[in-house]
């Protein structure tokens, strides 16, 4: 307890960095439409409309405010404030959100060859895909030679639980649509970019940048199996898509549209993303994100709820807690943990109560777990994935 409030005391000095402001505005008004623009005319913002789910949210551009810097525009802010029909308004900064990719664990936790499993159900069970034999994890059951612990996922199938039926959304750097090994399940109404402002997810490549992470993740999720590509995906008949929303500057508003995209027809969405995990950041999620959430659970997937699983986060080495982490700490998400395949905690693994299960990842031995790597579509390569 008393480490954990040592982190988030420290986490306080996080909050002396520059904050980047941005030309956009989250405001609240009372009224219908013709208030809504009025309000936007007269301070010269153009009404970007409604954010995500939110009624009364709406999303003002200020073209004539910069971009990207460090003053707050406190004159404009408090002249809108005073409008009768203002009930909140908030110029929009930039948030820092790390990707939860590739850790490479200490020998500590290193695990042995995947070839030293037996498979099972070699005979009810068997894929065409390149890799399918090696894929341990997907073998192992309880009364598999050779692991020392598992997820009963072959046990699933075969009881006809393989993700049809179910639409997942990972809201991440983008994916490749056109893979080989997604094609057949991806889901255009599933997908958007938040970043471009247009329906295709497709990552942007740059020196700068390698956004891959979301193509990865998407691939453990519904790689496609039977299709002689690459490898598969643990929910190989679900229904695939992408949000693009970490290339490129992230807002509370980013966060809580892409967080309420199709809220009716997708229902599990997938981060493994948050604030830093370097031991000295105390962050959640904003007003906006926070209140899409609250929305989300209550009435998202037409009243049933939508499902949010969040991974738990790398931080372990730099002494961080996932408890400092608003998002996987959520009561609205589901915190998701790893494991090394001989069931023993990765060093990089943060610990928190809010985790709810934990899945399989890899040590320092390559091809323990499987994804998918950007590869055009024509070959595949294969990495280790770290939650």
């Amino acid at each position: 307890m008393m480490h954990s409030l040592v982190l988030c005391l420290a986490a306080l000095l996080h909050f002396g960095h520059a904050t980047t402001y941005t030309s956009d505005w989250a405001i609240r008004i009372r009224g219908d439409m013709e208030s809504v623009n009025r309000v936007a005319e007269k301070y010269g913002f153009t009404n970007m409309g409604q954010i995500g789910e939110l009624r009364t949210y709406y999303m003002f551009h200020h073209q004539q405010t910069a971009n990207r810097s460090t003053v707050y525009n406190k004159d404009l802010t408090t002249r809108v404030t005073k409008e009768t029909e203002v009930e909140w308004l908030q110029q929009q900064v930039v948030k820092e959100r790390a990707k939860r990719s590739y850790v490479t664990a200490d020998m500590k936790t290193r695990g042995l060859p995947a070839a030293h499993t037996k498979p099972v159900h070699t005979q009810t069970l068997h894929f065409n895909d390149p890799v399918w034999s090696s894929l341990w994890y997907f073998h192992c059951i309880e009364k598999s030679k050779g692991c020392r612990s598992h997820m009963n996922i072959a046990a699933a199938w075969e009881r006809g639980y393989t993700g049809k039926g179910v639409v997942v959304s990972v809201l991440d750097d983008g994916i490749e649509k056109e893979h080989p090994d997604l094609k057949p399940n991806y889901d255009p109404v599933a997908s958007y970019d938040m970043n471009g402002r247009d329906p295709d997810p497709s990552p942007h490549y740059s020196s700068s940048a390698d956004n891959y992470h979301g193509t990865r993740c998407a691939g453990i999720v519904a790689a496609a199996a039977n299709n002689s590509q690459c490898t598969v995906g643990v929910s190989f008949n679900a229904r695939i898509g992408g949000v693009r929303m970490l290339d490129g500057d992230v807002t509370d508003i980013t966060e809580a549209q892409s967080l309420s995209f199709s809220p009716h027809y997708i229902d599990v969405y997938l981060s493994s993303w948050g604030p830093g995990d370097d031991g000295a950041t105390l962050e959640g999620p904003g007003p906006l994100a926070l209140r899409t959430l609250q929305n989300a659970v209550k009435n998202g997937r037409n009243g049933r709820g939508s499902i949010y699983v969040w991974a738990s986060g790398n931080g372990g080495r730099n002494g961080d807690h996932c408890s400092c982490d608003g998002y996987s700490s959520s009561i609205y998400t589901i915190a998701i943990s790893s494991t090394t395949w001989h069931g023993s905690h990765p060093d990089y693994l943060e610990q928190c109560p809010s985790i709810m299960a934990t899945a399989f990842t890899g040590g320092d031995t390559e091809g323990l777990v499987r994804d998918l790597e950007l590869c055009g579509q024509t070959k595949c390569r294969f990495l280790t994935y770290y939650m």
